[in-house]
């Protein structure tokens, strides 16, 4: 028979125990923890594949046609059997030219941090590779949604062309979904016109906060369905295109997000690589470079501009 007494475990107990090295018992997760990052430049946009590394430039045209008035009452172009002047077309050509620019980040370390890395578990190259990855998803869903002041070029959420109206009251102080559902159905409406009645937009772009007051908020009393859900299925956009309308929040259309975002904005346009499309070359990378005692390795790319081919396609709504 013995007694168990208790004790306290002092540093000979530990010695005693083998645990004499920093960490030995401890269990560390060599996982990764990046910075909180939202990007979705790759939801909202489809990418025009054709440009390649030598392309400095990538550029479309927009033509415009004019047709001489005839002799019908309203311009038709009929004529006689002994008629000898024949009405033409005419055509306007405007091309549009965007810069494609070099981006690249080059990775780097001693083969003594590479040595000491593998030790602790925690491999440094595919660390440093983890964290430009994401270096490069941030600047490309910037150049997307606003553009580059740099290389004076907009993004899909502040092109100088497009036409702007504004919301009836700001969204924050509404006191029913009515003004909500009329705000996009304005936008809606407004947008077809624009394009002569041929497009109606299937994507539509909030804030944030402007879209969680559409998830929050019921559209009937029975409480049993949200705005977002209503106005995505009952909107002339979903008669039209005989798909739901495509609601998304992005980070860039709060106020204040860019220099060129100064209210709260709302975008609606038509996600199809006819209208609306962004070069990109996709990243590259060079062979492992030893120089001295470091191991080098350059990853690179060429980003290009938002191309809005059909301006008219596209409306902003300020103020919601």
């Amino acid at each position: 028979m013995f007694t168990l007494d208790a004790r306290t475990i002092d540093q000979r107990t530990i010695d005693n125990a083998g645990a004499f090295l920093i960490g030995q018992l401890e269990r560390y997760d060599p996982t990764l923890n990046l910075p909180l990052l939202a990007y979705t430049w790759s939801r909202d946009i489809d990418l025009r594949n054709d440009v390649s590394l030598a392309d400095q430039v990538s550029s479309f045209s927009n033509t415009n046609f004019s047709a001489p008035g005839s002799v019908g009452e309203d311009g038709e172009s009929w004529i006689s059997q002994s008629s000898n002047a024949i009405p033409g077309i005419d055509l306007d050509i405007t091309r549009t030219g965007l810069p494609m620019t070099e981006w690249a980040r080059q990775l780097g370390w001693t083969v003594f941090e590479l040595a000491a890395a593998i030790q602790l578990g925690k491999p440094i190259d595919a660390q440093k590779l983890d964290a430009m990855n994401e270096v490069y998803q941030m600047n490309v869903d910037r150049q997307v949604y606003v553009g580059s002041v740099f290389l004076k070029v907009g993004g899909l959420l502040n092109q100088v062309g497009v036409n702007t109206i504004n919301a009836t009251a700001a969204w924050t102080s509404a006191t029913s979904p009515d003004q909500f559902r009329a705000d996009i159905n304005d936008g809606l409406t407004t947008a077809w016109k624009n394009t002569g009645r041929a497009v109606v937009p299937d994507s539509l772009l909030l804030p944030p906060d402007q879209y969680s007051l559409l998830v929050e908020t019921i559209v009937s009393t029975a409480g049993n369905r949200s705005v977002l859900d209503y106005l995505s299925e009952n909107t002339i956009a979903n008669k039209q295109n005989g798909k739901p309308l495509n609601i998304q929040p992005v980070k860039w259309l709060e106020q204040g997000s860019h220099n060129s975002i100064t209210t709260n904005r709302a975008v609606f346009y038509t996600k199809n690589s006819k209208y609306v499309q962004f070069p990109l070359v996709p990243l590259q990378r060079t062979p492992m470079e030893y120089r001295d005692l470091r191991q080098l390795v350059t990853y690179y790319s060429k980003v290009g501009a938002v191309e809005v081919r059909y301006s008219d396609t596209m409306l902003y709504m300020d103020g919601i």
